[in-house]
């Protein structure tokens, strides 16, 4: 397995391009299943996740054709089982089973796998798509669902917000008869993401941006040109390795307005954050002062930057309290981060950092996505070298981090295993 090898103690200083969202990217891709006319996706980032999405796709009869940062998707969908051996490795893989539905009535979907951060149950999906009147039973580790006679429309009161529950069943009701209505539905960029193409496509969806959305069922989409939007979490991330460093970074492509609270506490933090027409600019000039924050739904705090915000608040002066309620299981960087000289404690759900003077390099261990490249940025800031082993991970959410890293002065190679 390949390893990154990292030299600390380097300010950041330069641009970095920040890509399409991976968490649009994929049921963008998804929603090529309504329809057999070409579907032609733009700023598509170059991914891991990206390639088990066209694979899986290609598995149900769909061409996925790459032309640089534009994917081109398109054909008759021929097969509607969706294989333990590629939707193990993603949990997004289960985006398809709404589509499928919806466009030829049954679906055979392995349950999803992904990163080992927490359950993460399919409850949602499968509850709102049996009020859409889908039959749907569990064997043998698969999702068997069948609605021969067209989804119906509903109304589906979340009890939680779930961003997954919402993309799957947006998909799913374009095509079914009548009205649904998601109540309690994700608001996260990528859902309006999702709710513009399918808009593009054909479809009839009021309520985007806010938590309840009505979509009226059409009989047929058709194809549509869309661009993914810039990546709010890659942008998140390289805005920590810039005050983690005591550099300045220039994050061209990025959005102020997808950051929600990412860029309050940011700056309550004490990093500086400069909106400019096509970029955000990221510098630390002082220093970084303790803060709290708590993981919610969007526009809160994402989950998806609780690793790297809190190796930022690692070297932090004074405490911070970092809180997670969205997974129960999210807390699997902080023995390697500990290793490095981190002082922090977890108590159920809250993690206590009491920020150090320095970090030290150390051979780290990466356990999910998130949690690998917040081991990378303590290694950008951590006196002598540290080894960050299984970098697999971070190729699922990150497109060469590595090369982007090093542009900006970073002493950061990878390594082959």
């Amino acid at each position: 397995m390949d390893r990154i090898r990292i030299k600390g103690g380097r300010p950041l200083s330069g641009d970095i391009l920040i890509g399409g969202a991976k968490n649009a990217a994929l049921p963008l891709m998804a929603a090529g299943l309504l329809t057999e006319e070409r579907l032609e996706l733009g700023n598509v980032p170059r991914l891991a996740d990206i390639d088990t999405m066209a694979a899986l796709l290609a598995q149900h009869g769909i061409a996925v054709e790459p032309d640089g940062r534009t994917l081109r998707l398109g054909g008759r969908i021929t097969n509607s089982v969706a294989p333990y051996d590629i939707v193990r490795k993603m949990r997004a893989s289960v985006l398809v089973l709404g589509p499928l539905l919806a466009r030829v009535g049954e679906a055979r979907v392995s349950l999803p796998g992904g990163c080992a951060i927490g359950t993460r149950p399919v409850d949602l999906h499968l509850k709102g798509l049996e009020q859409m009147g889908a039959a749907i039973r569990l064997d043998a580790g698969y999702i068997h669902a069948s609605a021969p006679e067209r989804l119906r429309g509903a109304t589906i009161v979340f009890p939680f917000v779930s961003v997954g529950a919402t993309e799957n069943l947006m998909m799913a009701a374009t095509l079914a008869d009548g009205e649904t209505v998601l109540v309690n539905a994700a608001r996260e960029p990528e859902i309006g993401d999702l709710a513009a193409c399918l808009t593009a496509m054909g479809a009839r969806i009021e309520g985007i941006g806010t938590d309840r959305l009505t979509i009226q069922g059409v009989d047929r989409l058709h194809g549509a040109r869309h661009a993914i939007l810039p990546d709010r979490i890659e942008t998140g991330t390289y805005a920590c390795a810039a005050a983690i460093t005591g550099g300045s970074v220039r994050l061209v492509g990025a959005r102020l307005e997808y950051l929600g609270a990412v860029a309050r506490v940011l700056r309550d933090a004490g990093v500086e954050i400069e909106e400019q027409p096509d970029a955000l600019v990221v510098r630390r000039l002082n220093g970084l002062h303790g803060t709290d924050a708590m993981t919610e739904p969007y526009p809160g705090f994402p989950t998806d930057m609780q690793a790297q915000f809190m190796a930022l608040m690692a070297v932090a002066e004074g405490a911070a309290m970092v809180t997670e309620t969205i997974f129960e299981n999210r807390f699997m960087h902080v023995p390697e981060l500990n290793r490095m000289g981190a002082r922090i404690n977890v108590h159920g759900a809250s993690a206590i950092v009491r920020g150090v003077a320095g970090l030290s390099g150390a051979p780290v261990m990466a356990t999910d996505l998130r949690a690998s490249v917040s081991l990378v940025l303590a290694g950008l800031a951590a006196r002598g070298e540290t080894v960050v082993n299984r970098v697999y991970h971070l190729d699922r959410g990150y497109e060469s981090v590595e090369r982007k890293l090093a542009a900006c002065g970073a002493d950061i190679t990878r390594e082959a295993g």
